[in-house]
Order: structure tokens, then sequence, then C-alpha cells
């Protein structure tokens, strides 16, 4: 048992350190630094804002599909078919949409307060959907929301939505159902209803519709990425109307440099007290409507003003495009 102590006694006293001297360690190689990628910022922002500016008039769907219906017996009847295909998002991104008719936003429906309309919905994908009227007064068992007020659409069915056009205004429609991966990739579109009584309405030379997502097909203006958008061609004088809808995930600010927004309309309903701003806070589901007077000429860049949303060292991407304002 001594022995076994005085054993261990030594053992400790052998890894005490002495407390006057100082052990030093072994030096360490700095650690090298990797390689750093030279990146051309100017080059690379430059290359892309010409693509968009060389790429004006490419795409004369961009601003607006609109869905063609007939006439039976009084009522305006539209198809629309659920496919799932390949959609370019920008120059070499490609991504797997949900759309209406083959194309993001879908086609875009107008009609005016008072019709009755007859919308069929085919179904080619392999996914069940149904479609909901966002913002669009409409019995309760034409609303889209499957098990709630209608049963689910599966691959291969039809179901038909039957209701009379009653709150003029800027609404959308979309699915429902698996809503975060069907609606995010492009099952989307503007349905948008004419006043009769255009008199608290403002005068306007033309109407753009711009709907904005940011996840499933990435940050998106009408379903392109800058510089795959096209801008607002236009001339001094002219006096536009803007339809926001957000059909994304997250808040937008939409700014236009150089021309004022005024907002007149909130959700389809005319504001009593029009007011004027150069961004709009656009939140998921809301629609706003603005008039642009065109008092000045040039290119007016037009984008969110989420910088992460618009720009990187790579140049500007997303949700980035222009009101071209011609003498």
């Amino acid at each position: 048992m001594a022995a076994g102590l005085t054993g261990t006694a030594i053992g400790l006293n052998a890894c005490r350190a002495d407390p006057g001297r100082v052990e030093s360690l072994p030096a360490k190689e700095p650690p090298v630094a990797p390689p750093v990628q030279e990146i051309d910022i100017d080059g690379e922002h430059a290359a892309k804002t010409k693509a968009f500016l060389d790429g004006i008039g490419s795409n004369p769907s961009f601003w607006g599909t609109p869905l063609e219906y007939r006439m039976v017996d009084g009522v305006k009847v539209f198809e629309m078919t659920c496919q799932q295909v390949e959609w370019e998002v920008e120059p070499g991104k490609v991504v797997d949409a949900f759309t209406y008719n083959g194309i993001v936003p879908g086609p875009e429906i107008r009609v005016v307060e008072g019709d009755d309309i007859r919308i069929i919905v085919h179904n080619e994908m392999t996914q069940s959907t149904v479609v909901h009227w966002h913002g669009v007064l409409v019995p309760n068992s034409m609303d889209g929301v499957p098990m709630l007020t209608q049963p689910l659409i599966k691959s291969g069915e039809s179901f038909t939505y039957e209701f009379k056009a009653r709150n003029p205004g800027s609404h959308m429609y979309h699915s429902h159902h698996n809503a975060i991966e069907q609606v995010l990739k492009g099952m989307l579109g503007a349905f948008i209803i004419e006043p009769k009584d255009k008199t608290h309405d403002p005068n306007y030379d033309a109407d753009y519709t711009m709907v904005v997502n940011d996840t499933g097909i990435g940050f998106s203006i009408n379903g392109k990425s800058f510089p795959a958008t096209q801008p607002i061609m236009a001339k001094v004088g002219d006096r536009l109307r803007i339809r926001y809808m957000n059909e994304g995930l997250m808040i937008h600010p939409m700014h236009l440099h150089g021309l004022e927004q005024l907002v007149f309309s909130k959700d389809g309903w005319n504001l009593p007290q029009p007011y004027y701003c150069d961004t709009v806070n656009v939140a998921p589901g809301e629609r706003y409507d603005v008039i642009v007077e065109c008092h000045t000429p040039g290119n007016w860049a037009f984008h969110c003003h989420i910088l992460s949303h618009v720009d990187t060292i790579h140049g500007m991407f997303g949700m980035v495009t222009a009101v071209i304002v011609e003498p």
C-alpha cells in the first residue's frame, strides 16, 4: 500500500509544471488564405443590363395573356388546364412549374361587373388541385377550398366554377391545395372585374398587371427574373395604371424612380382618399392599383426595394424592370 502511494505521489509530482518555467509550444504555420476569385463586378452588371435593354419586345406576352371565352346562353365560358411544365425564369434557369395553360402567371381573366361566368378547370397534373378566386365575391360552394367547400379536382378530372362577377377591381386566382408548392411554383393569375360605371376610376392610357412572387420559382415579376423581365414602354404625357398583385411569401416594397405613384385602390376597393408615394409596400395576398403620370423622359428603374431581392455582386437580378418614357 505504501509503495503504491509513493509511486502515485512521484507520478503526480512529475506532472506538476515548474511555476518558474515557461513552456513554449511549437510554432504553428499561419493559415493559407484560399485564392481569391476575381469577379468583374462592373462588367457583369453591364452585361445583364445590356441583355435587358436588348431584349425589349422579345416577350410580348410578359404583361399578360388574356384568357379567351365563348358565349353560351348569355354566360361567358372560360376553360383552363392545370399542367406541370418546365419554365424558364431567366436565361439558363429552368424550373419545374405548376401552371394554368402552361404559362406563369396563368392567363388573365378579365370580365365586366354583372357578367355571368363559367370556368371549367381540367387537371392534367399528377397532383390534385382546386382554384380559389382571391378577393372575388362568390357563393361558398365556388370558393375553391378542398373538403371545406368542394371535392378535390383529382388528376384526370375536371370541375366547373360558376358565379356572377359582383365586385369590380383587381383580384387574383390560385391553387388552394398544396399551395406552398403549387402557388409558389406558378399556379397563380390575375382576375380583373371591370366596373360597369367607370366614373369613379381615374382615366389612363395603358393598363399593366404586375404579379410578384419570391419562393418556388425565385424572385420574379410576371414569372420572369431580370434580365428576362420586360419594361413598360410609354411616351411623355401617358397615364399608366399599374395593378400590383403579391402571390409570394414576403412583402415587396415596389419602388419606381423618377415618377410618383398615385395609389387609388386597395384589394379591389377604391380608396376614399388616394395618396402619392414612390414606394408601394405590397404584402402577400394584397393588391394595389396606382396611376403613374409619365412627365419626365428617361429609363426609370422599377424594382422591389428589399435589396437582396434585386441585386448581388454579379449585378441586378430578380424583381427588377423599368419604365421607359420616350419624349
